[in-house]
């Protein structure tokens, strides 16, 4: 596929601190500590228009879930220029609640979701208290009155959503998590979101704690691996060092938003 003008902006919006290594890793020691997991949306300008991965939490949902919004999603898009009305694409990556929220907040944009994600997040899985543990059911309930809006639009694996850029279903941490791929200057970029958390999720093979199936997760880092220009241009959902790999569109925006579509710094 041919190189496109796609820019891409990671935006944070929120933290979460105090973390061992047993809540980020299968097999973590729960005495050992570990890195903060930070949460972005992540917003690719096309010629065309602006899509957005995913929503984030607000500040109520950050009270439930005992996170801190840092800067609300809204405020955070608009120091790039971007307004919630200019939204004209929401790709869901999957329906956890640091993923879906925020669901009024995009009146125009249309949904991009996974069938299997919407049948695992409304069927007899959500019976299983540990299984639905990060879903939100007023979320997923926002996502299926808008499919009665005709506002969203089911891929089956992999899909296109505008020119250059596609979803690939990832699953194993959901069960119809994707992944992004973004065609860009220099290169193919992949969003992961948390089809790997952390870079030390992809580098070293490890695998986050909250799963519906390991193995997939594993063959997934694999799948990332060849969507992707070069393991470089693979960006994990959660990692701090995203910020501090890529430069900020401005001095003032330093340690908020980074640019993804540009060679990395560090």
């Amino acid at each position: 596929m041919a190189k496109t003008n796609n820019e891409i902006y990671a935006v944070r919006y929120a933290r979460h601190d105090g973390r061992t290594a047993a809540n980020n890793f299968i097999g973590g020691d729960p005495h050992e500590a570990s890195g903060a997991l930070e949460f972005y949306v992540w917003a690719i300008r096309t010629g065309r228009g602006v899509v957005l991965v995913d929503t984030g939490f607000d500040e109520a949902m950050a009270a439930r879930r005992s996170r801190s919004v840092l800067r609300p999603i809204a405020e955070g898009l608009r120091s790039i220029g971007i307004a919630p009305d200019d939204i004209s694409d929401v790709i869901v990556s999957h329906l956890h609640y640091d993923h879906a929220g925020n669901y009024d907040l995009f009146p125009r944009a249309r949904y991009h979701l996974q069938d299997c994600e919407m049948e695992f997040a409304t069927g007899r899985c959500m019976c299983n208290a540990t299984m639905r543990v990060a879903f939100e059911a007023d979320d997923v309930t926002a996502m299926v009155r808008k499919v009665f809006s005709d506002r969203v639009t089911f891929h089956d694996g992999d899909g296109t959503i505008a020119e250059g850029i596609t979803v690939h279903r990832i699953g194993g941490h959901s069960k119809g998590l994707q992944s992004v791929r973004v065609e860009t200057e220099r290169g193919a970029v992949v969003l992961a979101s948390d089809a790997s958390h952390l870079y030390a999720h992809l580098e070293e093979r490890k695998v986050f704690p909250i799963v519906d199936n390991a193995d997939d997760v594993l063959s997934g880092y694999d799948k990332l691996k060849t969507l992707a220009a070069s393991e470089r241009h693979i960006i994990p959902g959660h990692d701090p060092d995203v910020l501090r790999r890529y430069p900020a569109p401005s001095t003032a925006l330093q340690g908020w938003v980074a640019r993804l579509d540009v060679e990395p710094i560090a």
